[in-house]
């Protein structure tokens, strides 16, 4: 119950992230007070394609801008495409101006 719990909070958070902007594993974690649960947080949003609901999943990356996370969106380049779709460039699975679109929840959420 407890890891639902903790799924549940992040993805709260990542509803919140508005289209082009990206956020970390990471930054979730920390925003959570759970600093070492990035690899949680990447778990948690697998899970988030059986929720039912639409939990935009694609705009959480890794520390660097990397696409850590795209193989779990089915299609190779899905992920990407999500993105682009947003405005978002990619190139090499690694977001274009990764600094000036990095969203921090700590920042922006009360």
């Amino acid at each position: 119950m407890e890891d639902r719990d903790f799924f549940e909070k992040v993805y709260a958070i990542v509803r919140q992230i508005p289209p082009g902007r990206v956020t970390t594993y990471g930054a979730i974690a920390r925003y959570l007070g759970s600093e070492r649960s990035a690899r949680v947080v990447g778990w948690a949003l697998n899970q988030s394609f059986h929720t039912g609901s639409f939990i935009p999943a694609h705009r959480v990356v890794n520390r660097q801008g990397m696409l850590t996370g795209k193989h779990y969106f089915g299609f190779g380049d899905t992920m990407k495409q999500l993105l682009e779709n947003e405005g978002i460039e990619v190139v090499n699975d690694r977001i274009v101006r990764f600094g000036e679109l990095f969203w921090d929840p700590a920042e922006n959420l009360s």
